[in-house]
Formats: structure tokens, C-alpha cells, sequence
């Protein structure tokens, strides 16, 4: 994130991470999408307490920098990357990306659920740009549709949700060529909706987590697929730089 935030808004993002920590059946969905882009060196921005980075990390990695710029949720991650198996090439940084020395270069650049704290997000996307590798990949993962915004989004700091066009618009950059922007979790799309004009719950709770990524997430990972991942509640974008 640009700048690190404010004590209420990491309440709210610890919450957040929390809430989500224990959904493995959607890590598990990432992570074998993310998976082939998962190599030599890795950027993490906004790792928050390392949940994510516990779930897809792998060993083809040679290293993976976990960028996070709060200081509460920092001390966490570094925990949490002591417990993952062969973690001697992951490195936590407490800061944000314009911390790193401009010439340090990474093969992957990742956002999971990021970009949409962001208030610049196209400033964001350039500087992630300008520290790809050659051919190097940057992966987005965020919310999807602004038409789902509900109060529980602006709770946890994000700024918008986002749509194709969006993430089209926002990583029109030169040198940058899209791979693929997909819809994630078709299931939870509804699931979603339905929070958003009926049941109007401020924040989910952890039998409705548990319910959508037990049953929902296993779902969707056939329907999406069913359906060209087509609409869901997440947006998946990958972009490699080519010069």
C-alpha cells in the first residue's frame, strides 16, 4: 500500500486477514492458478500476516520478498514465515514498493487482495512495472464489481472494487501485455449479491466463511471453469512485460 495506515484501518485490515486466513479451499483454488507463475524471484506486496504467502508459496521459488507497511501486522508475518517449511528464501520487508532499491528486479510481482486498498492504483501498477524483469509477470487479484461495494469494503479500506475495463485502464502501460483477466468464484458471486440487497450483514461471520469456502469455493472452481470465468466475485488479471 502507498502509505502505511492508520491505527483504525489496521484493525480493520487485521480483521480482515483473519476472517480469510482460515479459507483454504480458496488458497488452494489461488495457488493452482497462481502456481505456474510462481517462480524465480517473487514480490509480495501487502503481505499482511502471511496467510497468503503461507498457502501459495512454493520451492521452484529462488526468492520471495514479503513487502507489508504496517508495523503491527509486520511483526506477524515475520512469525508466520518462521512456521512455513524451507522458508530460508523468503525474506519480509516492512515497507511499501518504492522501499526496495529501483534496480532490484522480480520475475513475479503480486497484488492478492491489494490494489483495491490503493488510492493510486495506476501509479501503484507503474512503479510494480518498473520492477519486473524482462518478460516477467505482474499477477492482481482483487474484489470484483462495484456494483457489490457494501460497507463491509469500505470497513476494511478499499477504494473500489473492480471490472475488466477497470483493470484494463489501470494497466495500460507500455511495454505491458495482458495474458488473461478472469472472474474468480461464480458461487460467491451470488452469495455476495444476495448479502448486498437482502440479508445487508455488515461483515461476514465465520459460519458464513466457512460455508462459502467449504462449500461455494469447491463449487465454483467447476463452474467457473464452466462458464469461461465469465463473472465472479473476485477478478484474477496476469500481465507480462515484454519490451
Amino acid at each position: 500500500m502507498n502509505t502505511p495506515m492508520t491505527t483504525g484501518s489496521e484493525e480493520f485490515n487485521f480483521f480482515e486477514l483473519t476472517l480469510f486466513e482460515g479459507a483454504n479451499n480458496w488458497k488452494a483454488y489461488l495457488q493452482n492458478r497462481l502456481n505456474p507463475f510462481l517462480k524465480g524471484r517473487v514480490l509480495e506486496v501487502g503481505a499482511g500476516i502471511g496467510g497468503t504467502t503461507a498457502a501459495i508459496y512454493n520451492n521452484n521459488v529462488k526468492e520471495w520478498v514479503c513487502l507489508e507497511p504496517c508495523p503491527n501486522l509486520f511483526k506477524q508475518l515475520s512469525e508466520k514465515v518462521k512456521s512455513i517449511p524451507k522458508n530460508n528464501s523468503i525474506r519480509p520487508i516492512c515497507g511499501v514498493i518504492n522501499d526496495l532499491p529501483s534496480a532490484e528486479k522480480f520475475d513475479t510481482i503480486l497484488y492478492i487482495d491489494v490494489l483495491e486498498h490503493i488510492k493510486d492504483d495506476h501509479n501503484e501498477i507503474a512503479m510494480a512495472v518498473s520492477r519486473l524483469s524482462q518478460n516477467g509477470h505482474l499477477i492482481i487479484l482483487s474484489p470484483a464489481f462495484m456494483f457489490l461495494f457494501s460497507p463491509f469494503d469500505s470497513a476494511v479500506g478499499h477504494f473500489r472494487r473492480y471490472n475488466k475495463d477497470d483493470l484494463r485502464k489501470q494497466a495500460n502501460i507500455a511495454g505491458l501485455e495482458e495474458c488473461y483477466i478472469h472472474y474468480l468464484d461464480s458461487v460467491g458471486f451470488f452469495a455476495s449479491l444476495g448479502n448486498k440487497l437482502l440479508l445487508k450483514n455488515d461483515s461476514p461471520g465465520k459460519m458464513q466463511i466457512h460455508i462459502w469456502d467449504h462449500y461455494m469455493v469447491r463449487l465454483s472452481r467447476w463452474i467457473d471453469r464452466l462458464f469461461g470465468y465469465s463473472f465472479g466475485r473476485s477478478i484474477l488479471g496476469v500481465w507480462q512485460l515484454k519490451k
